[in-house]
Protein backbone atom coordinates (compact mmCIF):
# COMPACT_ATOMS: atom_id res chain seq x y z
CA UNK A 1 0.00 0.00 0.00
CA UNK A 2 1.21 3.14 -0.78
CA UNK A 3 2.02 5.59 2.05
CA UNK A 4 1.30 9.59 0.99
CA UNK A 5 3.64 11.52 2.36
CA UNK A 6 4.56 15.64 3.14
CA UNK A 7 6.88 17.27 1.45
CA UNK A 8 8.51 20.77 2.76
CA UNK A 9 8.15 23.29 -0.11
CA UNK A 10 9.05 26.88 0.19
CA UNK A 11 6.25 28.24 1.88
CA UNK A 12 6.56 25.43 4.40
CA UNK A 13 9.67 26.01 6.82
CA UNK A 14 7.33 26.19 9.82
CA UNK A 15 6.47 22.52 9.41
CA UNK A 16 9.07 21.04 11.90
CA UNK A 17 7.73 23.42 14.22
CA UNK A 18 3.80 22.22 14.05
CA UNK A 19 5.32 18.85 13.89
CA UNK A 20 6.64 19.27 16.89
CA UNK A 21 3.84 21.34 18.53
CA UNK A 22 1.50 18.10 17.65
CA UNK A 23 3.91 15.66 19.46
CA UNK A 24 3.84 18.31 22.65
CA UNK A 25 -0.36 17.90 22.51
CA UNK A 26 -0.03 14.40 22.55
CA UNK A 27 2.08 13.67 24.78
CA UNK A 28 0.11 16.40 27.26
CA UNK A 29 -3.38 14.40 26.42
CA UNK A 30 -1.47 11.21 27.42
CA UNK A 31 -0.77 12.94 31.27
CA UNK A 32 -4.31 14.08 31.47
CA UNK A 33 -5.97 10.76 31.01
CA UNK A 34 -4.08 9.45 33.55
CA UNK A 35 -5.22 11.82 36.59
CA UNK A 36 -3.04 9.40 39.32
CA UNK A 37 0.11 10.82 37.68
CA UNK A 38 -1.39 14.67 38.52
CA UNK A 39 -1.45 13.55 41.86
CA UNK A 40 -5.64 13.28 41.46
CA UNK A 41 -7.68 10.44 43.02
CA UNK A 42 -10.05 8.65 40.85
CA UNK A 43 -11.08 6.25 43.16
CA UNK A 44 -13.12 6.28 46.45
CA UNK A 45 -12.51 3.55 48.97
CA UNK A 46 -15.18 2.67 51.13
CA UNK A 47 -16.86 0.08 53.23
CA UNK A 48 -20.39 -1.99 52.30
CA UNK A 49 -22.59 -2.47 54.80
CA UNK A 50 -21.97 -5.82 55.99
CA UNK A 51 -23.21 -8.17 59.01
CA UNK A 52 -20.16 -7.11 61.56
CA UNK A 53 -18.70 -10.25 61.85
CA UNK A 54 -18.85 -12.48 58.85
CA UNK A 55 -19.16 -16.36 60.56
CA UNK A 56 -17.07 -17.83 58.07
CA UNK A 57 -14.14 -15.81 59.20
CA UNK A 58 -14.98 -14.92 62.58
CA UNK A 59 -11.43 -15.85 63.40
CA UNK A 60 -9.98 -12.69 61.79
CA UNK A 61 -12.53 -10.35 62.92
CA UNK A 62 -11.95 -9.42 66.93
CA UNK A 63 -15.30 -9.02 68.92
CA UNK A 64 -14.20 -5.92 70.05
CA UNK A 65 -14.38 -4.69 66.42
CA UNK A 66 -17.71 -3.06 65.45
CA UNK A 67 -16.84 -2.04 62.13
CA UNK A 68 -16.68 -4.91 59.05
CA UNK A 69 -13.86 -6.39 57.36
CA UNK A 70 -14.14 -4.72 53.61
CA UNK A 71 -15.14 -7.41 50.77
CA UNK A 72 -13.32 -7.06 47.39
CA UNK A 73 -15.65 -5.30 45.07
CA UNK A 74 -14.18 -3.60 42.33
CA UNK A 75 -16.16 -1.10 39.86
CA UNK A 76 -17.13 -1.74 36.34
CA UNK A 77 -18.64 -0.12 33.40
CA UNK A 78 -21.01 -2.62 31.78
CA UNK A 79 -22.94 -4.35 34.53
CA UNK A 80 -22.71 -4.34 38.37
CA UNK A 81 -22.69 -8.75 38.39
CA UNK A 82 -18.90 -8.13 37.10
CA UNK A 83 -18.23 -6.69 40.72
CA UNK A 84 -18.74 -9.46 42.47
CA UNK A 85 -17.21 -12.02 39.31
CA UNK A 86 -13.82 -14.45 40.53
CA UNK A 87 -12.95 -12.87 43.75
CA UNK A 88 -11.62 -15.26 46.12
CA UNK A 89 -9.93 -12.56 49.02
CA UNK A 90 -12.84 -12.14 50.67
CA UNK A 91 -10.86 -9.85 53.34
CA UNK A 92 -9.12 -7.36 51.15
CA UNK A 93 -10.11 -3.61 51.32
CA UNK A 94 -13.52 -2.83 49.30
CA UNK A 95 -12.77 -0.11 46.42
CA UNK A 96 -15.09 1.55 44.09
CA UNK A 97 -13.54 3.36 40.92
CA UNK A 98 -15.75 5.80 39.43
CA UNK A 99 -13.43 6.40 36.67
CA UNK A 100 -14.55 3.62 34.93
CA UNK A 101 -17.88 5.06 34.52
CA UNK A 102 -20.19 2.89 36.81
CA UNK A 103 -23.39 4.74 36.81
CA UNK A 104 -26.19 2.18 35.94
CA UNK A 105 -29.99 2.88 34.45
CA UNK A 106 -31.79 5.91 36.15
CA UNK A 107 -35.01 4.92 37.98
CA UNK A 108 -37.80 5.01 35.65
CA UNK A 109 -40.45 5.13 38.38
CA UNK A 110 -39.89 7.55 41.49
CA UNK A 111 -38.33 10.61 39.81
CA UNK A 112 -38.70 14.21 40.08
CA UNK A 113 -37.49 14.89 37.05
CA UNK A 114 -35.53 12.52 34.07
CA UNK A 115 -32.10 13.98 36.00
CA UNK A 116 -33.47 13.84 39.53
CA UNK A 117 -34.69 11.04 41.38
CA UNK A 118 -37.04 11.75 44.34
CA UNK A 119 -35.31 11.68 47.51
CA UNK A 120 -38.32 12.02 49.85
CA UNK A 121 -39.26 9.56 52.07
CA UNK A 122 -43.04 10.26 52.38
CA UNK A 123 -43.19 10.33 48.21
CA UNK A 124 -41.41 6.64 47.75
CA UNK A 125 -43.53 5.44 50.43
CA UNK A 126 -46.53 6.91 47.99
CA UNK A 127 -45.10 5.63 44.97
CA UNK A 128 -44.56 2.16 46.74
CA UNK A 129 -48.35 1.98 47.56
CA UNK A 130 -49.82 -1.09 45.54
CA UNK A 131 -52.70 0.76 43.83
CA UNK A 132 -53.16 1.55 40.03
CA UNK A 133 -55.24 4.65 39.86
CA UNK A 134 -54.35 7.32 37.19
CA UNK A 135 -55.95 10.17 38.20
CA UNK A 136 -55.00 10.14 41.76
CA UNK A 137 -51.15 9.80 40.34
CA UNK A 138 -51.64 12.15 38.08
CA UNK A 139 -52.46 14.82 40.68
CA UNK A 140 -49.72 13.66 43.02
CA UNK A 141 -46.98 14.08 40.46
CA UNK A 142 -48.33 17.92 39.83
CA UNK A 143 -48.22 18.55 42.95
CA UNK A 144 -45.34 16.77 44.10
CA UNK A 145 -42.95 16.51 41.19
CA UNK A 146 -43.91 19.68 39.54
CA UNK A 147 -43.84 22.19 42.63
CA UNK A 148 -40.98 20.29 44.06
CA UNK A 149 -39.24 21.37 40.48
CA UNK A 150 -41.02 24.68 40.38
CA UNK A 151 -39.25 25.91 44.34
CA UNK A 152 -36.16 24.11 43.80
CA UNK A 153 -34.65 27.37 41.60
CA UNK A 154 -34.02 30.36 43.36
CA UNK A 155 -36.22 32.36 41.57
CA UNK A 156 -39.57 30.22 42.06
CA UNK A 157 -41.40 29.31 38.49
CA UNK A 158 -45.11 30.99 39.71
CA UNK A 159 -45.69 29.45 36.26
CA UNK A 160 -45.23 25.68 36.69
CA UNK A 161 -46.79 26.05 40.46
CA UNK A 162 -49.89 27.52 38.33
CA UNK A 163 -50.03 24.66 36.12
CA UNK A 164 -49.99 22.40 38.83
CA UNK A 165 -52.60 23.67 40.53
CA UNK A 166 -55.03 24.00 37.15
CA UNK A 167 -54.17 20.45 35.98
CA UNK A 168 -54.89 18.99 39.58
CA UNK A 169 -58.22 20.71 39.69
CA UNK A 170 -59.33 19.56 35.97
CA UNK A 171 -58.35 16.19 37.14
CA UNK A 172 -60.81 16.39 39.73
CA UNK A 173 -63.29 18.05 38.27
CA UNK A 174 -63.72 15.54 35.07
CA UNK A 175 -62.41 12.30 37.20
CA UNK A 176 -63.56 12.36 40.70
CA UNK A 177 -65.66 9.32 39.82
CA UNK A 178 -62.44 7.30 38.46
CA UNK A 179 -61.11 8.17 41.73
CA UNK A 180 -63.70 6.97 44.11
CA UNK A 181 -64.50 3.79 42.33
CA UNK A 182 -60.66 2.45 43.89
CA UNK A 183 -61.61 3.40 47.26
CA UNK A 184 -62.07 0.09 49.65
CA UNK A 185 -65.31 0.00 51.61
CA UNK A 186 -68.12 2.59 52.27
CA UNK A 187 -66.57 4.21 55.21
CA UNK A 188 -63.63 4.75 53.11
CA UNK A 189 -65.40 6.38 50.31
CA UNK A 190 -67.24 8.80 52.42
CA UNK A 191 -63.66 9.83 53.98
CA UNK A 192 -61.95 9.61 50.22
CA UNK A 193 -64.93 12.08 49.18
CA UNK A 194 -64.57 14.22 52.28
CA UNK A 195 -60.69 14.09 51.28
CA UNK A 196 -61.33 15.76 47.69
CA UNK A 197 -63.47 18.17 48.90
CA UNK A 198 -60.61 19.41 51.11
CA UNK A 199 -57.70 19.10 48.17
CA UNK A 200 -60.06 21.53 46.59
CA UNK A 201 -60.13 24.04 48.83
CA UNK A 202 -56.60 23.72 49.67
CA UNK A 203 -56.07 24.40 45.89
CA UNK A 204 -57.90 27.26 46.11
CA UNK A 205 -55.99 28.95 48.57
CA UNK A 206 -52.78 27.53 46.88
CA UNK A 207 -54.45 30.24 43.78
CA UNK A 208 -54.24 32.74 46.51
CA UNK A 209 -50.54 32.25 47.07
CA UNK A 210 -49.85 32.04 43.33
CA UNK A 211 -51.46 35.79 43.24
CA UNK A 212 -49.44 37.12 45.97
CA UNK A 213 -46.38 35.11 45.19
CA UNK A 214 -45.84 34.15 48.66
CA UNK A 215 -43.30 31.38 48.29
CA UNK A 216 -42.91 30.42 51.76
CA UNK A 217 -46.11 29.25 51.88
CA UNK A 218 -46.12 27.23 48.78
CA UNK A 219 -44.04 24.34 50.61
CA UNK A 220 -46.39 24.47 53.48
CA UNK A 221 -49.75 24.09 51.39
CA UNK A 222 -48.29 21.42 49.17
CA UNK A 223 -47.90 19.20 52.25
CA UNK A 224 -51.04 19.65 53.30
CA UNK A 225 -52.29 18.96 49.78
CA UNK A 226 -50.20 15.82 49.59
CA UNK A 227 -50.81 14.56 53.21
CA UNK A 228 -54.45 14.15 51.86
CA UNK A 229 -53.58 12.75 48.99
CA UNK A 230 -52.07 9.94 50.37
CA UNK A 231 -55.23 9.33 52.70
CA UNK A 232 -57.16 8.13 49.57
CA UNK A 233 -54.11 6.27 48.05
CA UNK A 234 -54.08 4.35 51.18
CA UNK A 235 -57.27 3.39 51.28
CA UNK A 236 -57.58 2.24 47.43
CA UNK A 237 -55.22 -0.58 48.96
CA UNK A 238 -57.51 -3.83 48.31
CA UNK A 239 -55.49 -5.92 50.40
CA UNK A 240 -52.32 -7.70 50.80
CA UNK A 241 -50.78 -7.87 47.07
CA UNK A 242 -49.41 -11.59 46.59
CA UNK A 243 -48.56 -14.74 47.53
CA UNK A 244 -46.25 -15.66 50.44
CA UNK A 245 -44.11 -18.10 49.12
CA UNK A 246 -44.42 -21.26 51.68
CA UNK A 247 -41.12 -21.33 52.64
CA UNK A 248 -41.36 -18.37 55.00
CA UNK A 249 -44.82 -18.60 56.10
CA UNK A 250 -43.21 -19.85 59.54
CA UNK A 251 -41.40 -16.53 59.64
CA UNK A 252 -42.57 -12.98 61.16
CA UNK A 253 -44.23 -11.37 58.77
CA UNK A 254 -46.00 -7.69 58.31
CA UNK A 255 -48.38 -7.37 55.77
CA UNK A 256 -48.95 -3.57 55.09
CA UNK A 257 -46.84 -0.96 57.07
CA UNK A 258 -45.47 -0.22 60.94
CA UNK A 259 -44.58 2.83 62.45
CA UNK A 260 -41.64 2.50 64.65
CA UNK A 261 -40.03 5.47 67.02
CA UNK A 262 -36.87 5.16 67.98
CA UNK A 263 -34.47 6.85 70.56
CA UNK A 264 -30.88 7.21 70.61
CA UNK A 265 -28.46 9.25 72.80
CA UNK A 266 -26.11 10.90 71.37
CA UNK A 267 -22.91 10.40 74.11
CA UNK A 268 -20.19 12.21 71.91
CA UNK A 269 -22.22 15.38 70.13
CA UNK A 270 -21.37 18.54 71.26
CA UNK A 271 -25.08 19.54 69.25
CA UNK A 272 -27.56 17.15 70.35
CA UNK A 273 -27.85 15.15 73.30
CA UNK A 274 -29.80 12.75 71.48
CA UNK A 275 -33.52 12.38 70.46
CA UNK A 276 -36.16 10.38 68.29
CA UNK A 277 -36.62 9.39 64.61
CA UNK A 278 -39.96 8.30 63.30
CA UNK A 279 -39.54 5.15 60.96
CA UNK A 280 -42.04 3.52 58.30
CA UNK A 281 -41.42 -0.05 57.15
CA UNK A 282 -43.14 -1.25 54.63
CA UNK A 283 -44.33 -4.56 54.81
CA UNK A 284 -45.84 -4.63 50.91
CA UNK A 285 -43.25 -4.93 49.49
CA UNK A 286 -40.96 -6.51 51.74
CA UNK A 287 -43.24 -8.15 53.88
CA UNK A 288 -40.35 -10.78 55.57
CA UNK A 289 -37.76 -8.07 55.67
CA UNK A 290 -39.71 -5.93 57.52
CA UNK A 291 -41.62 -8.44 59.72
CA UNK A 292 -38.71 -9.46 61.08
CA UNK A 293 -37.70 -6.14 62.16
CA UNK A 294 -40.58 -5.36 63.52
CA UNK A 295 -40.59 -8.53 65.45
CA UNK A 296 -37.43 -7.65 67.27
CA UNK A 297 -37.89 -3.83 67.91
CA UNK A 298 -41.37 -5.47 69.58
CA UNK A 299 -39.38 -8.03 71.46
CA UNK A 300 -37.43 -5.49 72.53
CA UNK A 301 -34.08 -6.65 70.99
CA UNK A 302 -32.26 -3.42 70.42
CA UNK A 303 -33.15 -1.67 73.30
CA UNK A 304 -30.28 -0.46 75.39
CA UNK A 305 -28.01 -1.61 71.98
CA UNK A 306 -25.67 0.49 70.60
CA UNK A 307 -24.22 1.96 67.51
CA UNK A 308 -21.63 -0.10 66.32
CA UNK A 309 -21.00 1.87 62.85
CA UNK A 310 -21.10 5.36 61.86
CA UNK A 311 -18.36 6.56 59.53
CA UNK A 312 -20.05 9.10 56.71
CA UNK A 313 -21.79 6.37 54.66
CA UNK A 314 -23.93 4.23 56.93
CA UNK A 315 -24.98 4.26 60.70
CA UNK A 316 -24.90 0.52 61.10
CA UNK A 317 -26.49 -1.77 64.35
CA UNK A 318 -28.44 -4.73 65.56
CA UNK A 319 -24.98 -6.70 66.11
CA UNK A 320 -26.02 -8.25 69.76
CA UNK A 321 -22.55 -9.88 70.51
CA UNK A 322 -22.76 -13.83 70.25
CA UNK A 323 -20.35 -15.49 67.82
CA UNK A 324 -23.51 -16.15 65.44
CA UNK A 325 -23.92 -12.18 64.97
CA UNK A 326 -27.63 -11.85 65.37
CA UNK A 327 -31.04 -12.96 66.44
CA UNK A 328 -31.47 -16.52 68.28
CA UNK A 329 -34.84 -17.64 67.88
CA UNK A 330 -35.25 -18.58 72.15
CA UNK A 331 -37.76 -21.64 70.24
CA UNK A 332 -35.26 -23.17 68.44
CA UNK A 333 -32.09 -21.91 69.68
CA UNK A 334 -31.15 -21.68 65.93
CA UNK A 335 -29.89 -18.22 64.34
CA UNK A 336 -32.48 -16.44 62.52
CA UNK A 337 -32.05 -15.13 59.01
CA UNK A 338 -34.25 -13.47 56.34
CA UNK A 339 -33.77 -14.21 52.64
CA UNK A 340 -32.68 -11.14 50.52
CA UNK A 341 -35.86 -10.18 49.24
CA UNK A 342 -36.24 -7.19 46.60
CA UNK A 343 -39.98 -6.09 44.70
CA UNK A 344 -38.84 -4.72 41.20
CA UNK A 345 -41.07 -2.20 39.44
CA UNK A 346 -43.79 -4.07 37.32
CA UNK A 347 -43.11 -7.01 39.44
CA UNK A 348 -46.39 -8.81 41.44
CA UNK A 349 -44.09 -10.59 43.97
CA UNK A 350 -40.53 -10.03 45.23
CA UNK A 351 -37.27 -11.24 44.09
CA UNK A 352 -36.11 -13.64 46.69
CA UNK A 353 -32.79 -15.08 48.09
CA UNK A 354 -30.83 -12.83 45.21
CA UNK A 355 -29.34 -10.27 43.72
CA UNK A 356 -30.93 -8.96 40.58
CA UNK A 357 -27.54 -8.85 39.06
CA UNK A 358 -27.31 -12.79 40.50
CA UNK A 359 -30.85 -13.16 38.17
CA UNK A 360 -29.48 -11.25 35.05
CA UNK A 361 -31.71 -8.44 35.81
CA UNK A 362 -29.08 -5.72 36.50
CA UNK A 363 -30.60 -2.95 34.57
CA UNK A 364 -34.62 -3.09 36.58
CA UNK A 365 -34.49 -1.29 39.48
CA UNK A 366 -36.57 -2.07 42.71
CA UNK A 367 -39.75 -0.01 44.37
CA UNK A 368 -37.81 0.86 47.49
CA UNK A 369 -34.74 2.23 45.97
CA UNK A 370 -31.61 4.01 48.08
CA UNK A 371 -33.21 7.56 46.82
CA UNK A 372 -33.31 9.10 50.22
CA UNK A 373 -31.24 9.93 53.60
CA UNK A 374 -32.23 7.30 56.79
CA UNK A 375 -32.98 4.87 53.77
CA UNK A 376 -33.34 1.84 56.09
CA UNK A 377 -31.98 -1.59 54.50
CA UNK A 378 -30.32 -5.08 56.47
CA UNK A 379 -26.49 -5.67 56.52
CA UNK A 380 -25.41 -8.91 55.28
CA UNK A 381 -22.34 -10.96 54.68
CA UNK A 382 -21.60 -9.95 50.82
CA UNK A 383 -21.66 -13.54 48.86
CA UNK A 384 -24.56 -14.77 51.30
CA UNK A 385 -27.88 -13.03 49.97
CA UNK A 386 -29.78 -14.85 52.90
CA UNK A 387 -27.59 -14.17 55.77
CA UNK A 388 -29.35 -10.99 57.16
CA UNK A 389 -30.25 -11.44 60.91
CA UNK A 390 -30.67 -8.72 62.93
CA UNK A 391 -27.99 -5.67 61.97
CA UNK A 392 -29.18 -3.09 59.90
CA UNK A 393 -28.07 0.20 58.47
CA UNK A 394 -29.52 3.73 58.12
CA UNK A 395 -28.10 5.14 54.33
CA UNK A 396 -26.35 8.53 54.61
CA UNK A 397 -27.55 10.06 51.19
CA UNK A 398 -24.68 12.68 51.09
CA UNK A 399 -21.57 10.29 50.34
CA UNK A 400 -20.61 10.68 46.59
CA UNK A 401 -21.07 6.66 46.32
CA UNK A 402 -24.86 6.97 46.21
CA UNK A 403 -26.11 9.61 43.56
CA UNK A 404 -29.84 9.07 43.58
CA UNK A 405 -30.79 6.57 40.99
CA UNK A 406 -27.50 5.75 40.11
CA UNK A 407 -25.65 3.84 43.04
CA UNK A 408 -24.34 0.20 43.74
CA UNK A 409 -26.47 -0.31 46.53
CA UNK A 410 -30.09 -0.99 44.65
CA UNK A 411 -30.58 -4.69 43.85
CA UNK A 412 -28.25 -6.12 46.02
CA UNK A 413 -29.31 -5.07 49.42
CA UNK A 414 -32.83 -5.20 50.87
CA UNK A 415 -34.38 -1.87 51.76
CA UNK A 416 -37.80 -1.81 53.68
CA UNK A 417 -38.72 1.33 55.21
CA UNK A 418 -37.56 5.23 55.37
CA UNK A 419 -37.04 7.73 58.31
CA UNK A 420 -40.01 10.11 57.70
CA UNK A 421 -39.43 12.18 60.48
CA UNK A 422 -36.37 13.13 62.96
CA UNK A 423 -33.74 12.60 59.98
CA UNK A 424 -31.86 15.20 60.97
CA UNK A 425 -30.97 13.44 63.93
CA UNK A 426 -29.00 10.66 62.16
CA UNK A 427 -26.19 12.81 60.93
CA UNK A 428 -25.01 13.01 64.58
CA UNK A 429 -25.52 9.69 65.88
CA UNK A 430 -21.36 8.32 66.26
CA UNK A 431 -20.11 5.10 66.94
CA UNK A 432 -21.16 4.18 70.44
CA UNK A 433 -23.74 6.38 70.96
CA UNK A 434 -27.01 4.49 72.62
CA UNK A 435 -30.09 3.03 71.07
CA UNK A 436 -32.32 3.62 74.18
CA UNK A 437 -35.45 1.78 72.28
CA UNK A 438 -37.18 1.27 69.04
CA UNK A 439 -41.07 0.51 69.71
CA UNK A 440 -43.39 -0.11 67.30
CA UNK A 441 -46.28 2.77 67.73
CA UNK A 442 -48.99 1.64 64.63
CA UNK A 443 -48.59 -1.71 62.58
CA UNK A 444 -48.68 -4.50 64.93
CA UNK A 445 -52.38 -5.47 63.86
CA UNK A 446 -51.01 -6.17 60.23
CA UNK A 447 -48.06 -8.43 61.75
CA UNK A 448 -48.53 -12.46 60.91
CA UNK A 449 -46.44 -14.99 63.97
CA UNK A 450 -45.64 -12.17 66.19
CA UNK A 451 -42.95 -13.34 68.55
CA UNK A 452 -43.24 -16.69 67.97
CA UNK A 453 -41.15 -19.45 65.39
CA UNK A 454 -43.92 -22.45 65.40
CA UNK A 455 -46.84 -23.40 64.76
CA UNK A 456 -47.06 -20.72 62.26
CA UNK A 457 -50.24 -18.73 61.36
CA UNK A 458 -51.25 -18.56 57.79
CA UNK A 459 -48.91 -16.20 56.05
CA UNK A 460 -51.65 -16.04 53.48
CA UNK A 461 -54.55 -15.55 55.60
CA UNK A 462 -57.02 -12.08 55.50
CA UNK A 463 -55.17 -9.38 57.22
CA UNK A 464 -56.67 -5.69 57.85
CA UNK A 465 -53.26 -3.78 55.90
CA UNK A 466 -51.79 -1.05 58.26
CA UNK A 467 -50.75 2.15 56.29
CA UNK A 468 -48.87 3.46 59.22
Amino acid sequence: MLVPTLRPTANSSGFPLLVALGFLLVALAAVLRSPNDLGWSTRTVVQLPKISRVRCFAETSPRNAPSVPSLPFEGEVKRRSALVAGLTAPITPLSLSFAEGFFPQTAQASLLTAQQPVSDPRELLRDALPINNKPIRKIQKEIFAKITEAVRVPNVKMSEVQDAVSQSQKVISKEKGSILKDVQGDVAKKDAQASLASIETKLGEFQEIIDTKDKQEIPIKQQEILSLIERIETDMVAGFPFKIPDDYQNMPLLKGRAKLEMKVTCTQSTLTKGGTMTIVVDGFNAPVTAGNFVDLANRKFYDGMKIQRSDGFVVQSGDPGNKQTGFIDPVTKQLRTVPLEIMVQGDKAPVYEATLDDVGRFKDLPILPFNAFGTLAMARNEFEANSASSQFFFLLKESELTPSGTNVLDGRYGVFGYITEGKDLLKEIKQGDIIDYVKVVDGLQSMVNLGQSAPAEDANAAVTPSMA
